[in-house]
């Protein structure tokens, strides 16, 4: 940003809805106080309404650009003290900027209104739009003598205001409200000095007038020396966060400082790596100029600078001491010089051939034991000029610059890496972010002057059109409906920035499958909302056909940027992100996670070197919201060590943490040119809602990775993760808050359409990152995301039946306990049901009591029972080790099927005798239901008669017999001893067996 620019904040004060009555009459005289960075301005009054308009517009100046993100915007609404008793407080509002956008980029946003305290008593929202500008600095000011005249004409009719209040109690609520910030002097343009002194006159000379319908109240004036305190305000900006109000504001501050990120490494282990700065070199003789490359050798390894001329290297090479084999680098300069040389072709033919000769113009050692160690704070070391010794062509100097630090460098992520392959792109560790989407909402009302031909052709009269809407690769189209009908009908797309630039709508006749005409869009220039309560504006769009017809009729629709709902971009059950996609609506971070990458343990070779051996080059992947981390790859190791470390912004403690591993097989091309694929190694997953704040998980997992011959374990990966949290009431206030956005609620959308939704969002971030530079390849983000988790699998049908089963299990049990206390398997149990019974009949009020007390006691005692460790994929609840073979090729087969026809055959045969024992099982749960809707519906006459004399006599039986009698004689008679009880079934359970189902009405 130029530095003549200057920012504006502008905040627009739409209206509220449903205030708290405060005035004593039913209603109250609403005016809003909005404080930003200093400064403070107010609205007008509106008197005597629950739902005020203002529209009024407010300009800060925001003084410091790039701590804006940090400041508060407060909003506090009051009742005007003229209409009622006193200055009440009707709700507050507060803002972090990071939620601040563009001018153009604004919608209006309703905030509920907050509290003050516990005791307030507030109800309603507020409707606000924000956003900021950016302009050419003003001059400067003249006369700063006019600028203390304004404010002391301000300041007037507020020390008038003040004499008035008599009431001790109108005293003590001013004190309650916001105490006034210092001025700034930018608050204000200086008027010229005429102008002031006009103002001053004119003010000073005015008497308050009563109130009118509506009283236009100025800026409150400060009335604290501004020029005394311009400086202290300021310099409180950077105590900003010793405030308790602005602690999460903080932690945006911490996970986005670079230095945090580069010197925090206290989940990982130390990597000491050596240092070596080439910056450039100079010759002593004035030879023509030609390439010169530096060459640095440490025992077996040797790797040589980029070629130049006449510019500087300035290379950073960083060789992992621990694999070192030498105790001395030597640094070397080399000249590719040019020489010719003549051969003799035949008796006297002779050819002249150019051939390039490095010749060494010298060389420095280094004794890596004498190396100093750099130690942050300090600053880079500085390069020095060190003498190249040679005897052939003395007087050379190279200007090297060597030290010893760890991966903690901020040398190291652009430096050459010995262990992942020196300057490969595709092995260097990188951060990606996911493009930002949103929903975009079609909504296809009807289409007018559609030339289809003459109307009195019975063609045309019996026509059924629809409507096709196109954005990008995704394509959605309406019903059909006859000629002059209304569709109303809404099209769901998934957008992501920056958009397509046109989303087409066309308009077809399903009759004869022709186009009848088209129109187009712009999706950058729609409307953007994030709620129901505003509908976007319906417009006409032209339809244009053929090249012979430029005006084919014309379609009416709605278009808008869902901003309310947060785009599910991976599987619901593994979500790592559930923030909207307006950015008004963003919500602070409650927390950071920080996640060491370690190490991995006993890898096994995924791939051949050079046909001889096998090895594995893996690397790292970590998902986290928006936010995908790529560790560098270890070349040729079995048991590599990244040691990196990396951070995440926490908005919901209910998210997963996605770490994968993977194999490199894009950094080497095949003879095509084109780059192989990456190949999976492991998955784990890390819930949050599991781990205890501020505490460090060092644990090693399992990775195991599914092929089409069986579940193969690949070795292990060594994680650290911290989830650190600051806030226990705002960690607790997570989990009463909805998972999804507000719009999700309001205007849900359905099953089948988000699942849609969710596959074609994952198409887009795939295609997105595989276009990064170097890519994150199409198979690992798959992997990431789980896109097959839709796809039918016999094993995963196996798993979901059993885990159903596992959950049913323990009312299995309470079952098969309670049959053991009706058929007194044990005595002294049964006996103590008795009295239990007793008990509860006669004292019914600690029935609840005792419940909640009981399992106040078992939650105690199981604490010390808990997870200690976060679970990773479970092999036997997946069910992997109990799966035949063809289970597992039917599962990585493909849609369309690529297997034989008998093999196809064989599975559809399967797949339908296991859908015929769940349609038998769906068909008893439905007849239960039947047969107690026949009784209610004298489908058995005799039936329903019985119950009919049964209700009678059971409710003169029970007017008569107290209900504690009915409950305790009912207890007794069904714990009763087994000499009483008979071996065959009830009579009121043959009586509902009885009954009849529909089950005998279907073909």
């Amino acid at each position: 940003m130029a530095e003549n620019c200057t920012r504006k904040l502008i905040v627009e004060i739409c209206n509220a809805k449903n205030l708290m009555p405060k005035d004593g009459q039913g209603t109250a005289s609403a005016y809003a106080i909005v404080d930003f960075d200093g400064q403070r301005r107010r609205t007008k009054t509106k008197f005597r309404d629950l739902n005020p308009v203002w529209d009024e517009k407010l300009e800060f100046l925001v003084h410091d650009i790039e701590s804006m993100a940090a400041e508060m915007l407060e909003i506090n609404l009051y009742n005007d003290k003229k209409m009622g008793k006193r200055s009440t407080f009707l709700g507050k509002v507060k803002l972090a900027g990071s939620v601040f956008v563009k001018a153009g980029e604004e919608t209006l946003v309703y905030y509920p209104l907050e509290k003050r305290s516990v005791f307030s008593q507030i109800k309603g929202e507020i409707g606000v739009k924000v956003f900021y500008v950016d302009e050419e600095a003003p001059p400067a000011p003249a006369e700063p003598a006019a600028e203390q005249k304004a404010e002391t004409a301000e300041e007037k009719p507020k020390e008038e205001e003040d004499k008035k209040e008599e009431n001790v109690e109108e005293k003590k609520e001013e004190e309650e409200k916001p105490k006034e910030e210092p001025p700034k002097e930018e608050e204000k343009p200086n008027p010229p000095p005429a102008e002031a002194s006009k103002s001053e006159d004119t003010t000073a000379a005015a008497t308050p007038p009563p109130p009118p319908p509506e009283v236009e109240n100025p800026p409150i004036a400060h009335k604290e020396e501004a020029s005394s305190t311009k400086v202290v305000a300021t310099k409180s900006k950077v105590e900003i966060g010793k405030s308790s109000q602005l602690v999460i504001n903080e932690l945006e501050l911490r996970s986005l400082s670079g230095e945090h990120n580069r010197i925090a490494y206290d989940l990982v282990d130390r990597m000491p790596f050596l240092y070596v700065r080439v910056v450039k070199a100079k010759r002593a003789n004035k030879e023509p100029a030609c390439p010169l490359h530096a060459k640095l050798v440490i025992g077996t390894h040797s790797i040589k600078t980029k070629s130049q001329i006449d510019k500087d290297w300035d290379q950073v090479f960083a060789f992992d001491k621990e694999g070192l084999n030498s105790s001395s680098l030597e640094v070397s300069v080399w000249a590719e010089e040019e020489k010719k040389e003549e051969q003799k072709e035949g008796d006297a033919a002779t050819t002249a051939t150019t051939v390039v000769v490095d010749n060494c113009l010298g060389a420095v050692s280094f004794d890596l034991q004498e190396v100093p160690k750099r130690v942050p704070p300090d600053s880079p070391l500085a390069p020095q000029w060190y003498s190249l010794e040679s005897e052939k062509s003395p007087g050379n100097d190279v200007m090297v610059s060597v030290w010893v630090w760890t991966q903690a460098d901020e040398a190291f992520q652009e430096a050459w890496q010995s262990d992942s392959g020196g300057l490969i792109p595709e092995t260097r560790a990188k951060v990606y972010l996911s493009p930002k989407l949103w929903y975009l909402r079609l909504t296809v009302i009807q289409t007018q002057d559609l030339q289809l031909g003459s109307v009195s052709e019975p063609k045309v009269r019996s026509s059924e059109l629809y409507v096709k809407a196109q954005l990008g690769a995704q394509l959605f189209k309406t019903s059909r409906t006859p000629v002059g009908s209304a569709w109303n009908e809404d099209l769901v797309f998934v957008a992501a920035e920056p958009f397509e630039p046109f989303l087409v709508v066309m308009v077809e006749d399903w009759s004869n499958g022709q186009l009848v005409g088209q129109a187009k869009i712009h999706v950058p220039s729609l409307e953007r909302r994030t709620d129901d309560k505003t509908e976007p504006k319906s417009r006409w769009f032209n339809l244009v056909g053929a090249e012979n017809k430029p005006y084919a009729g014309r379609i009416h629709v709605k278009a808008c940027l869902e901003g309310g709902y947060h785009v599910l971009d991976e599987a619901a059950h593994v979500t790592s992100d559930v923030q909207a996609a307006a950015k008004q609506l963003a919500k602070p971070p409650i927390g950071l996670l920080d996640v060491g990458i370690r190490g991995a343990s006993n890898l096994l070779p995924v791939k051949t070197k050079d046909g001889t051996r096998g090895t594995t080059d893996a690397y790292v992947v970590a998902k986290y919201g928006q936010k995908w981390i790529r560790t560098r790859t270890i070349l040729d190791r079995f048991n590599p060590r990244w040691n990196e470390q990396y951070t995440w912004d926490v908005y919901d403690p209910c998210t997963v943490l996605t770490i994968g591993v993977f194999d490199n097989g894009r950094y080497k091309r095949d003879e095509t040119g084109k780059p192989g694929r990456d190949l999976r190694i492991g998955k784990i997953r890390v819930r949050l809602s599991t781990l205890d704040t501020n505490k460090v998980y060092l644990n090693s997992y399992m990775l195991t990775v599914l092929l089409p011959n069986g579940a193969k374990k690949m070795g292990e990966i060594e994680i650290a993760v911290r989830f650190s949290c600051s806030s226990w009431l705002s960690l607790i206030q997570a989990y009463g808050t909805p998972l999804l956005p507000r719009m999700h609620y309001l205007r849900p959308l359905g099953p089948a359409q988000q699942d849609i939704l969710r596959q074609t969002a994952m198409r887009i971030v795939t295609a997105r990152l595989a276009r990064s530079e170097p890519p994150l390849g199409q198979e690992v983000v798959q992997f990431m995301l789980d896109t097959d988790t839709h796809v039918w699998s016999m094993r995963k049908s196996k798993a979901n039946w059993f885990r159903v089963v596992g959950c049913l299990s323990h009312a299995a049990i309470l079952a098969r306990w309670l049959d053991g206390i009706r058929t007194w398997a044990h005595p002294p149990t049964t006996i103590l049901v008795h009295v239990l019974l007793i008990a509860v009949v006669m004292c019914p009020q600690l029935v609840l009591s005792t419940i909640f007390m009981y399992a106040f006691l078992i939650l105690a005692l199981r604490f010390r029972y808990r997870m200690r460790v976060p679970h990773n994929v479970d092999l036997r609840l997946s069910y992997v080790d109990a799966v035949g073979p063809d289970e597992l090729d039917e599962e990585f087969d493909g849609l369309p099927t690529t297997r034989s026809p008998d093999t196809v055959r064989f599975r559809y045969d399967r797949l339908r005798a296991l859908a015929s024992r769940a349609q038998t099982l769906l068909g008893d749960v439905a007849a239960q239901g039947e047969r107690l809707e026949a009784l209610f519906n004298w489908k058995d006459p005799r039936a329903t008669g019985i119950f009919v004399v049964v209700c009678l006599f059971a409710s003169l039986l029970f007017y008569v017999v107290p209900f504690k009698v009915f409950v305790l004689g009912s207890g007794f008679y069904y714990i009763r001893h087994p000499r009483f009880r008979g071996d065959m079934p009830s009579a009121p359970l043959n009586f509902f067996r009885r009954l009849p189902s529909l089950s005998d009405q279907i073909m």
